[in-house]
């Protein structure tokens, strides 16, 4: 097996594993541990801090270890955390610190992936290799959430079992990786123009100021939607699976954006998430209906997509593939991750104190979304159109 196909079912695999105690973890705590939804948010924030953590310190702990040793300790590490799960995921406490020792670790790992996936690559080839990447992990996204609800509901022990053996499969995988990924040379002729990658950076900072606040949006989701489906009278196994509907349009937008290349360098596509994150997130939390609450999914997981992909592919070419690039992108996403539930808490908070949920949850998050897009907008203004001939 060669090594893109190889890092790619490390992706798969590593996705499916992280996202049983990522996402799945809340329909379990709910379920068999009876948390509230403070009690849910709390550990998304938790989780959130650590992973942001683990991704801002990736690049300089890849550059004493290389990037290999530290892939293969992160997935040791997350081997050890799951099989302890097996045994003590009952205890609150227990669940909370490893869900957290989970989350600094994963921070750590995926800098580290992404730069095997895209290092050594010009510009179409970085755009090819960052789809195939994005399509591998969010794969995987829906099938860990179908399959979260039934361990849940008839073997709980499984849903932390299952991840030990794909880290497992993973660090068979990763045995014949070099040390460190090769990287194009900063003046190699394949590398964007000066002006291309003053644009882009540009496009770099838009696309991460609204991936903040998917993310963030998104953190909160996840620690709310057991709640959500219990409100509307689905079980924990469709409760999950449903909440997979996100993921899947997430999952269909990378395809989308994996087989053209008119959006890159252009700053369409940012500007309609700007406009459609808010008002899906808000279908999702207070739609009322089940229609109603699919198409916020339908919506919030297709423009995350897009503000994803465009993100991470900025960041690659701009940076040139490095761990740092990755460790910058993953620890944003680790940002949104504990931003959402602060930010969540205090709409519950606000929510107690007006008597209203919708309100309280407005306030809480609505100036999360004003604040990243304001930010991304400014971005886009400094965007200078391309010169005559240039492609954007």
């Amino acid at each position: 097996m060669n090594r893109p196909r190889r890092m790619l079912l490390l992706t798969f695999l590593e996705s499916f594993a992280t996202i049983c105690v990522e996402r799945g973890v809340y329909f379990f705590a709910r379920d068999k541990l009876g948390f509230t939804r403070a009690d849910n948010l709390w550990l998304a924030l938790a989780f959130g801090v650590a992973y942001a953590a683990g991704a801002l310190c990736s690049h300089r702990i890849s550059l004493r270890l290389k990037e290999k040793r530290l892939l293969v300790g992160a997935l040791c590490l997350q081997f050890a955390g799951h099989v302890f799960l097996v045994g003590f995921s009952g205890v609150p406490v227990v669940l909370f610190a490893f869900s957290t020792l989970l989350g600094l670790v994963n921070g750590m790992k995926w800098p580290v992936v992404e730069s095997y996936v895209s290092a050594g690559q010009d510009v179409s080839d970085t755009a090819k290799a960052v789809g195939r990447f994005n399509v591998a992990w969010a794969a995987s996204v829906p099938l860990a959430l179908a399959a979260a609800g039934p361990l849940i509901d008839h073997w709980p022990a499984g849903l932390f079992l299952a991840p030990a053996v794909l880290n497992l499969c993973a660090l068979w995988l990763a045995r014949p990786l070099r040390l460190s990924p090769v990287h194009l040379p900063q003046d190699h002729p394949a590398r964007p123009t000066p002006e291309k990658l003053r644009r882009w950076k540009s496009l770099l900072t838009a696309s991460r100021w609204m991936m903040l606040a998917s993310y963030s949006a998104l953190w909160v989701l996840a620690a709310l939607m057991p709640r959500v489906f219990d409100d509307l009278k689905c079980g924990v196994s469709a409760g999950a699976a449903l909440s997979g509907l996100l993921d899947a349009m997430r999952l269909l937008a990378f395809l989308v954006l994996g087989a053209t290349a008119v959006w890159h360098g252009r700053p369409g596509m940012i500007v309609a998430a700007m406009i459609v994150l808010p008002g899906a997130f808000f279908l999702i939390l207070f739609g009322g209906s089940l229609p109603t609450v699919l198409a916020g999914e339908v919506l919030f997981g297709f423009a995350a997509g897009v503000i994803y992909y465009g993100a991470l592919y900025y960041a690659m070419v701009v940076a040139n593939a490095s761990v740092d690039a990755g460790g910058t992108h993953e620890g944003l996403i680790g940002a949104g991750f504990a931003l959402g539930p602060a930010a969540g808490l205090a709409g519950v908070a606000l929510a107690g104190a007006l008597g209203n949920e919708t309100a309280g949850m407005l306030l809480g998050i609505g100036p999360l979304f004003a604040v990243a897009a304001v930010a991304a907008a400014v971005a886009l203004c400094k965007i200078h159109p391309p010169t005559a001939g240039e492609k954007p």
